[in-house]
């Protein structure tokens, strides 16, 4: 099937990109397919792939002058390189204590299941509990209004602990959702080690979710905050939503950029987002700033994903922790491809025929070579980039060094999830 589509600029709407799209179809042979007159066994391509990886890492003219960029509309707040994890390194390790010893079961065979993940050198990169902290400590702003808990209006360590809370209750469901996740693509590795359902069975990898979701449960009902409550409910809906959306696409759908982003805010966005406006509103905040916090994390959880997207078909499988193409492999169409169709409509025909054909991967890798789908990708990864760096400017004026650290902290990240290699 040919699939012609005229693409608008992308925009900018709030939420999602938007993208005005037009279909004809017809059917055309897959081996009438190939690019341009070229005529290849799959050791050729096989080559040919690897050049291209090989090159997508080098020659990004996009990335040329990010930081400027992203960097220049948040002049304020730039006044130096910061290392974001260094800031609240202390507490990473506070909170990856903790986490061990919060997934203690009676159990011992799924005590050993749970904690999997949150052992000593596997614990990961704690992404989404740095981002969480940093945007606490970039809250600590005066907040007009009566006192906050009668202590005045500077965060007291009782809030702190609340929202070192929310981070841990954040990892928890990412880490249940990676279990679950790898159970459903029957996934050999995770971060460099075998997957938890490689090693132990998928039934007992998905009771370990289960019991980490649990446990997130009853740590979130403690902070007895019904706002919060259901910020956090609501991610983990999304997280279900956006891994059915991803197993039940129509052809239509799974040829729309629109859909593509929608899910991949469902599925990695949302936690994010949601549990920074979670930090926000704990911490007394107006909804102004609440929402700011959200469209921070919403915009650097969607640009991160985009980035992942493309480190799938330039990285390799130890940068990575996991095999490369693996998304093509499993059939999941992504930015890079959805792009390259632009380019190449009848690459559209490769994937109806799917990718049970290790020569189709071929093909559709030589498409995406000839394309401009890996710098689109990027680009629109930096575009979600930007915004994040824009919601931090936005917060309100403060001279606190620390809240201004945190803050340059937080708009570096921005770069920092752009020039990421894994």
């Amino acid at each position: 099937m040919l699939i012609s589509r005229g693409f608008s600029r992308i925009s900018r709407n709030g939420s999602f990109v938007r993208c005005v799209w037009s279909l004809s179809h017809r059917q055309d042979p897959l081996h009438q397919l190939l690019p341009s007159n070229d005529s290849h066994s799959a050791a050729d391509y096989s080559r040919k792939v690897f050049n291209y990886r090989e090159a997508y890492s080098w020659n990004l003219p996009a990335l040329h002058g990010i930081r400027h960029r992203i960097h220049h509309q948040s002049s304020p707040l730039v006044e130096e390189q910061l290392d974001p994890f260094s800031l609240v390194a202390d507490e990473l390790s506070l909170l990856a204590n903790r986490l061990r010893l919060m997934v203690i079961a009676e159990v011992p065979t799924l005590a050993s299941a749970a904690e999997y993940f949150f052992r000593l050198g596997v614990e990961g990169k704690q992404f989404r509990p740095m981002v969480l902290l940093l945007m606490a400590t970039a809250l600590n702003v005066p907040i007009p209004g009566p006192p906050f808990n009668g202590v005045g209006n500077s965060l007291t360590t009782e809030l702190r602990t609340r929202q070192q809370c929310i981070a841990e209750i954040t990892e928890m469901i990412h880490v249940a959702s990676l279990l679950h996740d790898d159970v459903l693509d029957d996934a050999d590795t995770r971060r460099g080690i075998s997957s938890l359902n490689c090693l132990m069975g998928n039934k007992l990898s998905v009771l370990a979710g289960d019991f980490l979701l649990s446990r997130a449960c009853v740590t979130l009902a403690s902070l007895k905050n019904t706002e919060v409550v259901t910020l956090l409910a609501t991610a983990v809906e999304h997280l279900v939503a956006g891994e059915t959306m991803q197993m039940t696409t129509t052809s239509e759908q799974r040829y729309s950029i629109d859909y593509y982003m929608q899910k991949t805010y469902y599925k990695t966005a949302s936690l994010i987002s949601n549990s920074c406006k979670a930090i926000a509103l704990l911490a007394g905040h107006t909804a102004e700033v609440a929402t700011t916090a959200f469209e921070y994390g919403k915009n650097l959880g969607l640009a991160f994903q985009l980035i992942d997207d493309v480190l799938d078909f330039t990285g390799t499988s130890t940068s990575l922790g996991k095999g490369s193409l693996s998304d093509i492999r499993h059939g999941i169409i992504t930015a890079p491809i959805l792009f390259a169709m632009e380019e190449f409509p009848q690459l559209s025909a490769v994937v109806d025929h799917g990718f049970d054909n290790p020569e189709n991967v071929n093909i559709a890798l030589e498409y995406l070579g000839k394309s401009r789908g890996i710098q689109m990708s990027r680009e629109l990864a930096m575009k979600h980039a930007n915004l994040a760096a824009e919601a931090i400017e936005s917060l309100p004026v403060t001279d606190d060094e620390d809240v201004r650290k945190s803050r340059r902290a937080l708009v570096d990240l921005t770069e920092r999830v752009i020039m990421r290699n894994k």
